[in-house]
């Protein structure tokens, strides 16, 4: 497979939307169908994981569509600058029909949260990630959903369960539970709440969006992060 770590941004984001799609196998341990593709256009080549609507499973807490909350997430770590989500589009032309595809990246597997937790260098970085699931509603942030590639950037991946309306937050990264929310990041959501809202606003429903806007607003009151209540359910399962 092609290494994807020199074509970020717009390039991605294009080669996504328009290159031919050639699929490569499934990835092990997914609980709903997630494919690695290989994407070609234009002489150039990455590969990408692609989740197809039809190859998800109902789930009684969630609306159909979990693909468009992968979108979601991207597009709200986009509006905000902070790259913390592989590019990732909708694709109705794709294979098994519409779906998300979000560049691949290709990290050091090795790796993940609890590995990496104790890096100094990395802690702006998860409290950042704190900040972002704490909006989003992440319900399923595990260890393995924060890849480290080759050039030690943080990614976070498998983010469709995210948005929901009603409070269901539920990660590992509770490390930095009551740490200060950079005033910076504070700012930013104050500045981009509008552009957020339209952003995701044929992605997800109004009522959540409704949630996001009071979720942001939450976030912008406050100057730390929430400490870990174990009798609230905090962690997902599988921790990794």
């Amino acid at each position: 497979m092609p290494e994807n770590k020199w074509i970020q941004g717009t390039d991605a984001l294009n080669l996504l939307g328009t290159g031919s799609i050639e699929v490569i196998g499934r990835m092990p341990y997914s609980s709903n169908a997630t494919l690695l593709v290989k994407i070609q256009g234009e002489g150039d080549e990455i590969a990408a994981i692609y989740k197809p609507h039809q190859g998800e499973r109902p789930l009684w807490d969630f609306p159909d569509g979990l693909y468009q909350r992968e979108v979601a997430a991207y597009r709200l770590s986009e509006s905000l600058g902070w790259d913390l989500i592989p590019p990732t589009i909708i694709r109705y032309d794709a294979p098994y029909g519409v779906g998300s595809l979000q560049l691949f990246i290709d990290a050091r597997f090795d790796e993940h949260y609890f590995t990496l937790m104790d890096r100094p260098e990395l802690a702006s970085t998860f409290i950042r990630f704190c900040v972002f699931d704490l909006i989003a509603n992440n319900t399923d942030r595990k260890s393995g959903h924060i890849l480290i590639d080759k050039n030690d950037h943080l990614w976070g991946i498998d983010n469709g369960l995210t948005f929901h309306e009603d409070s269901k937050l539920r990660t590992v990264i509770w490390e930095f539970g009551g740490a200060q929310i950079p005033e910076q990041d504070r700012e930013l959501l104050r500045k981009n709440s509008s552009e957020i809202s339209e952003s995701l606003s044929e992605l997800i429903s109004e009522v959540e969006l409704e949630a996001l806007s009071r979720r942001i607003r939450y976030v912008i009151s406050k100057k730390k992060l929430p400490e870990l209540d174990p009798e609230y359910r905090p962690y997902p399962w599988p921790l990794v």
